[in-house]
């Protein structure tokens, strides 16, 4: 009998709260440069989908090390879904476009130890008991994501929208030779609202480039709010024996000491 292999580290551990997506369709082929080598496109029926998603980091601890000044922070990103078939069955996953966080370190972090699309930009936000917006400063001016949301969220239905667009537990990014990399992402089963009169304004093209800035102009397919939870980051893992480190294991002294510098 073959043992089973341990399951990787984890390596971050955090609150994801008040998730905004707002999705849109786009044309496969505008995605298809950036899916990872070794995953597929996830299609909901039949219907590539692309996520604006904007959401409260907080009580973020790296290695189990609470870093000063970097707990909590807002993380506005643009995803699309892909998956992976593996001998236990599909693993459904997401790929990053883009992601906007407001501290440099959490930047340079991301996109040296995963390869993440990360950069830094000034970001604020406002929750209320029906609005839940999220801004970034870019390119001169301020851009936001914003919606409202009325009543009680329920609990995520099997085979709905909202469950494909939230029930994704894997992420998948290109590394610096090609490969890919896996990483686990784990949380419960969310609550989530139909959110009402989704808006994405400011400069789109300047940092998604024409084509996804042609697509985020559009009327979006849907949209939802989640409450959110606490999660687990697992360190990644390569697929393929040629890819190389992916997750350092730094201790907490080591990671002091990058923080330290911002």
């Amino acid at each position: 009998m073959t043992a089973l292999s341990p399951q990787p580290r984890v390596f971050l551990t955090a609150e994801w709260q008040s998730l905004l997506m707002v999705n849109y369709a786009i044309d496969p082929a505008v995605l298809r440069p950036l899916i990872p080598r070794g995953v597929e496109l996830d299609l909901w029926q039949g219907q590539a989908l692309v996520s604006m998603v904007g959401f409260l980091f907080l009580q973020t601890r790296v290695l189990g090390v609470p870093i000063p000044f970097h707990r909590n922070f807002e993380e506005v990103n643009l995803r699309f879904y892909v998956r992976r078939e593996t001998p236990e069955g599909w693993r459904r996953g997401v790929t990053f476009v883009r992601e906007i966080v407001p501290r440099r370190a959490i930047a340079v972090l991301a996109r040296a130890l995963y390869n993440e699309p990360y950069v830094a930009c000034p970001m604020r936000h406002q929750i209320t008991s029906s609005t839940c917006e999220y801004g970034w400063h870019f390119a001169g001016g301020w851009n936001s994501l914003s919606a409202e949301f009325h009543g009680e969220p329920v609990l995520l239905g099997e085979g709905r929208a909202e469950e494909f667009i939230f029930e994704h537990y894997w992420g998948y990014t290109r590394l610096r030779d090609g490969s890919t990399a896996e990483y686990q992402v784990e949380h419960p089963r969310w609550r989530a609202w139909t959110a009402e009169n989704p808006r994405l304004e400011g400069e789109m093209a300047a940092l998604y480039g024409a084509e996804f800035a042609q697509v985020l102009g559009r009327a979006p397919v849907s949209a939802f709010l989640a409450e959110g939870s606490e999660i687990s980051v697992r360190r990644g893992a390569g697929m393929g024996a040629a890819t190389g480190r992916v997750i350092s294991d730094q201790g907490p002294a080591a990671l002091d000491a990058l923080f330290s510098d911002y």
